[in-house]
């Protein structure tokens, strides 16, 4: 075969692929929520440490803590309201306010980094306040704690998240998630 002919046909199949990969990519534009699972809907509150990437601009991203006023403090835009919002709802904030007279066309993102402490009472060894950490499960929490005490109920628990007065009855399963400023409480058993 003819080595240019060869050449054209090696240039044909990676354009192919590159058109391919850049189909199936993110849609430009919008902010990707970076909540991972069991973190979609989370409302940010004081405590939390958010990374904000502010595509481009090194200087503006970084990692930052929301204050007791439901803020933080960011270059150029100076204090920002995110307490109460989500993440995806943050990123558009963000980039809402650097459109408004210094950027052109900010592309933002906004990824927990720390969540607030969760809190474990009841029939386990070692009850008290532990650190959130992303993909955590009431198991991982329980054994954290030092595993259930003899007298535990191991069936179903009691959750208070941070966004609700009432505690709720949950079943426990492996998947059950944790979510930053949960309390969890494991009740005793009546038998």
């Amino acid at each position: 075969m003819n080595p240019v002919k060869t050449l054209a046909f090696m240039l044909v199949g990676i354009v192919a692929v590159l058109i391919s990969a850049c189909a199936s990519g993110p849609a430009k534009g919008g902010p990707v929520d970076a909540a991972p699972a069991g973190l979609t809907g989370y409302r940010l509150g004081s405590g939390d440490e958010i990374k904000v990437t502010v595509y481009g601009e090194p200087d503006l991203s970084g990692n930052f803590v929301v204050d007791g006023e439901g803020e933080i403090a960011m270059s150029l835009i100076g204090q920002a309201p995110v307490g109460t919002l989500t993440l995806t709802e943050a990123s558009q904030s963000i980039e809402a306010r650097l459109k408004d007279g210094y950027l052109r066309d900010p592309k933002v993102t906004a990824e927990l980094v720390k969540g607030r402490p969760y809190y474990i009472l009841g029939e386990v060894n070692k009850p008290g306040e532990y650190p959130f950490v992303s993909g955590l499960t009431v198991m991982n929490a329980i054994a954290s704690a030092g595993d259930f005490t003899y007298r535990a109920d191991k069936g179903r628990i009691l959750v208070k998240s941070v966004d609700s007065p009432n505690e709720r009855e949950v079943e426990l399963t492996p998947t059950t998630v944790v979510r930053p400023g949960d309390t969890i409480r494991i009740r005793e058993r009546f038998f």
